[in-house]
């Protein structure tokens, strides 16, 4: 299949006003339903739609157009750029973010401000998908919805990957080192044991519960140190009688 010309629609008005083609070369050409091609001609379909003339446009010549006329079974061709231009996807700017997942943005915030305060905000924006203003009004607490804002773990409400997150906060880390120096005092990385909220800092705490030792015996328990040497005294003089 060939390609679509640019703005089918608005050719198709064009080719319908100023040619005598068939609403099926129209159709054909255009990518469009005979039928609509049809409404096109009836005024039913596409008013108000202004006709673009794909010859000044470099999608058809003259020639094209009336061989086309000339022959109802002639397919009209499209006119292949000289140039060809890639466009490149730019990957810059803040991730995007499903609209069910948005509510959640200023409760990750919170967490990355309070846990990660190396970052910078152009990586909190990226990271999450958000605005500085929004940053801004969190750490300031001048959000709309400041009382009910609670530091959650942007991996956990997948805002991000963890990834995604390590990454951030390592380039994070390591650009400190490289402005600072090595003496300096850097804050890296953070373990996940030790962060709270999440699964690790759960499993972590268990464990340590776990592996506490036992509460001593209580007062009454203890030896009374007297009557274990009046003891001994007993066993040494029934020794010494044996002997004798």
């Amino acid at each position: 299949m060939s390609r679509t010309p640019l703005m089918p629609k608005a050719t198709a008005v064009w080719l319908v006003e100023n040619t005598t083609l068939t609403f099926k070369q129209i159709a054909e050409f255009c990518h469009l339903h005979e039928l609509e091609v049809k409404g096109i001609a009836d005024g039913d379909v596409a008013q108000g739609v202004r006709g673009l003339d794909p010859v000044t446009g470099g999608q058809l010549t003259r020639e094209e157009i009336a061989k086309a006329e000339a022959d109802p079974d002639h397919a009209l061709k499209l006119l292949e750029s000289k140039v060809d231009v890639q466009v490149k996807k730019s990957t810059a700017g803040p991730r995007y973010t499903p609209v069910s997942r948005r509510g959640d943005r200023p409760d990750a915030i919170a967490w990355l401000l309070r846990y990660h305060p190396e970052l910078p905000d152009a990586a909190i924006m990226k990271l999450v998908g958000t605005t500085k203003h929004t940053i801004n009004a969190v750490r300031e607490r001048s959000h709309w919805n400041a009382t009910n804002i609670k530091p959650v773990d942007p991996v956990s409400l997948g805002l991000c990957s963890q990834l995604d997150l390590d990454m951030v906060v390592q380039k994070a880390a390591n650009k400190g080192k490289r402005v600072l120096g090595d003496s300096a005092d850097v804050r890296t990385l953070i373990p996940a044991s030790e962060v709270e909220g999440t699964e690790a800092h759960r499993l972590a705490q268990e464990a340590a519960a776990a592996a506490e030792p036992e509460a001593p015996r209580k007062d009454d328990d203890k030896i009374d140190a007297d009557s274990v040497f009046a003891k001994l005294k007993g066993f040494k003089a029934d020794s010494e009688e044996g002997a004798n």
